[in-house]
């Protein structure tokens, strides 16, 4: 039977997947594992309405408080989780998936997510049915729901201290902002017009159904063409729960987590701020990444895909600054997941200091060519095993030798394997990979 929890908590396709029932159920057990008073948040998605009353109701029957800020950013969540004193915190979000999928994410009340361990012993009280009726509530001990309306502003100027504490502001800087339908709306544009920022944004409204289509982090072509059509200095994206963000500069050229983590790392370190001279990534990152680290002095951690995993290391390590090429980046001192927000603005003010344009900044590292296919197949887990698989992936390691590399895995959150391979150039990268990603297709 397969793990209800993924690498980010639970998804599916809202109402046949991720039911109501389900959403009922984690609910009761965020408060059986964590405590009695849960803020609940959600994205733009239609079916956050519908899940948010499920997830309640499965609180209050526990005789717990449902703390409903509505539609925010996810890192907010984990904020205002510390913030509130909360006993913990339910984000309902499918992040970066299309709009018909949804999710639910727990996390404890430091705002982080909650260990494997712990997830084992929720999945196994949803599966026995949720709370036993005759140990539930009743009368005055049924719990009750009630709305945070600050919830936003406070998570804005949580945002805003980080870099305007430094005494540093982004006046003068043109910012073209999509913020993909998504959760976003509520917060990114103010945030960057308090620190100065002439900021023109797209895609602020929403209606449930666009959250993530064709705009946003993972399709940069409407905040590239807005970088044009204004002449911003930057432009910047986030997903659906804006927990990552992408960036392009003047001339439209993709900046990712990975150059973003080059820059702040080294900005860090420069600022004798960097515990341990050490940054952590994921076997994901581009082989650019570790050389400019290392050429800037600095070790570079990487771990599993998944930010968990980012996160695990760097408690784990005492370090500051994690992420992954996605957008996902924490930076441990300012929250404790990633947060899309945070991340532009941590990276913005890093190229203030050095005194570079956006351009400029991200020179700091040399992208290796990366192909990544995303193969749709019947059973993920299943490529790990399979002859021809592996007789297709130690071909190209041959063949690239020292000069690449090549790396397969299931996707934590879709029925989806990921073939990466990166090499000396462009040809030999989309080469490779094309040929692994044909078998695991025909064998998968």
């Amino acid at each position: 039977m397969a793990r209800l929890f993924g690498t980010d908590g639970v998804r599916g396709v809202a109402n046949t997947q991720l039911t109501c029932d389900l959403a009922f159920k984690l609910g009761q057990a965020a408060v059986a594992f964590q405590g009695k008073t849960i803020l609940i948040g959600k994205d733009t998605r239609l079916s956050g309405d519908m899940l948010e009353s499920a997830v309640a109701a499965g609180v209050m029957s526990m005789g717990g408080t449902a703390l409903l800020a509505g539609i925010i950013p996810t890192p907010a969540i984990a904020l205002l989780v510390r913030e509130l004193a909360c006993d913990g915190g339910i984000v309902i979000s499918a992040s970066h998936n299309p709009p018909e999928y949804n999710g639910i994410k727990l996390f404890d009340n430091q705002g982080f997510k909650l260990p494997d361990a712990v997830e084992d012993e929720i999945e196994a009280f949803v599966a026995a049915g949720g709370a036993a009726a005759e140990d539930l509530p009743a009368g005055d001990a049924v719990g009750v729901a009630l709305p945070v309306e600050e919830a936003c502003e406070l998570y804005i100027a949580h945002a805003v201290s980080t870099v305007a504490d430094e005494g540093i502001d982004l006046a003068g800087l043109k910012v073209a902002l999509d913020v993909g339908h998504g959760a976003s709306c509520m917060t990114s544009a103010e945030a960057l017009r308090r620190l100065g920022a002439d900021v023109t944004v797209i895609n602020e409204d929403f209606d449930g159904t666009d959250i993530n289509v064709q705009c946003g982090s993972t399709h940069l072509e409407p905040v590239r063409a807005l970088v044009a059509e204004i002449g911003a200095d930057v432009g910047i994206a986030h997903d659906g729960d804006a927990d990552r963000v992408m960036m392009v500069d003047a001339r439209g050229n993709e900046i990712d987590g990975d150059v973003v983590e080059a820059v702040c790392a080294i900005d860090l370190k420069k600022r004798g701020l960097l515990p341990g001279n050490t940054a952590v990534s994921t076997v994901m990152c581009n082989l650019g990444l570790s050389h400019a680290l290392r050429d800037a002095g600095i070790e570079l951690v990487q771990t599993k895909v998944g930010d968990r995993y980012v996160l695990e290391a760097m408690r784990e390590g005492g370090f500051a600054i994690g992420g992954e090429q996605s957008g996902h980046m924490i930076f441990l001192e300012h929250n404790s997941t990633g947060d899309g927000l945070v991340t532009a603005l941590q990276f913005l003010v890093a190229c203030r200091r050095a005194g570079a344009s956006v351009e400029e900044a991200a020179r700091v590292m040399t992208r290796f060519p990366q192909t990544l296919i995303n193969v749709e197949v019947a059973d993920k887990h299943a490529v790990g095993g399979n002859a021809a698989v592996r007789e297709a992936v130690a071909a190209a390691e041959a063949a690239l030798g020292d000069s690449g590399r090549v790396l397969l895995r299931p996707s934590g959150t879709e029925p989806v394997v990921r073939v990466m391979v990166e090499a000396a150039c462009a040809e030999d990268a989309e080469r490779h990979a094309r040929a692994i990603a044909e078998v695991v297709e025909r064998e998968i």
